[in-house]
């Protein structure tokens, strides 16, 4: 059976070179020393010895290993916290659009732009309004000169069955 994969860097016993460059707890360089006397090092001041740089001669610090992963730990936490994930807001329309529900769709377009977020603009076709997808790309192209110092368009207006879309994204 095989030992299980290690995760993390080496420390202690791991590490199989017969030479490294020790980083004592201060932070301080001591230079290329023998194995034994760096595990000798790290025990003396009851703490582990932890590579955390390969090579010819690899690079061990002197330092508490569960420390140092907890803070690993934190460290990920913290930055998974600051990503945004982008989502895709959606905005339906009809081709014969009045003004006022018009400058509605557009507020809330204009709060996901700020957001940082896509929307992606369906215009829905139905019965008769098929005859006259002109006007469908007529507002589409409306909606895109409203926006465009802002956003950029992602996906140009196209035609999928009763359907129109375009989609947009923040600068």
């Amino acid at each position: 059976m095989t030992p299980p994969k290690q995760t993390g860097p080496r420390m202690n016993d791991q590490i199989r070179a017969s030479k490294v460059l020790l980083i004592d707890e201060q932070g301080e360089k001591k230079g290329p020393i023998a194995i034994d006397e760096a595990i000798g090092i790290a025990a003396g001041a009851s703490l582990d010895l932890v590579e955390v740089a390969g090579g010819d001669i690899p690079v061990c610090k002197v330092m508490d290993y569960g420390k140092f992963k907890y803070q690993q730990q934190k460290k990920k936490a913290e930055a998974k916290k600051k990503q945004k994930v982008v989502e895709v807001k959606e905005i339906k329309m009809r081709p014969n659009i009045d003004i006022h529900d018009y400058e509605v769709k557009t507020r809330a377009m204009r709060r996901f732009f700020e957001e940082g977020d896509k929307v992606k603009v369906t215009l829905r076709f139905r019965g008769r309004e098929m005859a006259h997808q002109e006007r469908g790309m007529e507002l589409l192209n409306k909606v895109r000169e409203e926006f465009e110092g802002t956003t950029k368009v992602e996906a140009l207006p196209k035609l999928e069955g009763r359907q129109m879309m375009m989609v947009l994204a923040p600068r």
